[in-house]
């Protein structure tokens, strides 16, 4: 849960609500193939849930008011894999800073698989 004040008052939105985001956004960019489990607990929440949940591959923590996000992706073969880190940067670091008042302070892209 992210909680944080404005003018208007105090704003919770849940973690869900942020690993859909960020992974909408990720999973929208050229030769981004999917999201990757990030760790094993969420390999046993792929096999209970499926292969396809919200928080998959994608970790989102607060630290002073600042978001840290966290992705696990899986690339398309043969592209540049620099370019597409770059583009998934851009575009959920836009997406999140445009859907809430928080900044981003750090997203770290892990490349698990190439497809």
């Amino acid at each position: 849960m992210i909680k944080y004040t404005t003018p208007l008052g105090k704003v919770c939105m849940t973690s869900d609500y942020f690993a859909e985001l960020v992974s909408t956004a990720a999973r929208s960019c050229y030769g981004v193939a999917g999201m990757a489990t990030g760790s094993p607990s969420e390999s046993v929440k792929s096999l209970v849930f499926g292969t396809d949940f919200p928080e998959k591959g994608v970790r989102v923590t607060e630290d002073d008011g600042r978001l840290l996000i966290e992705l696990h992706i899986k690339v398309t073969y043969g592209l540049n894999i620099a370019a597409i880190v770059r583009s998934i940067t851009h575009k959920v670091k836009y997406a999140a800073e445009d859907a809430t008042a928080l900044k981003v302070a750090r997203i770290d892209v892990c490349v698990d698989d190439i497809v």
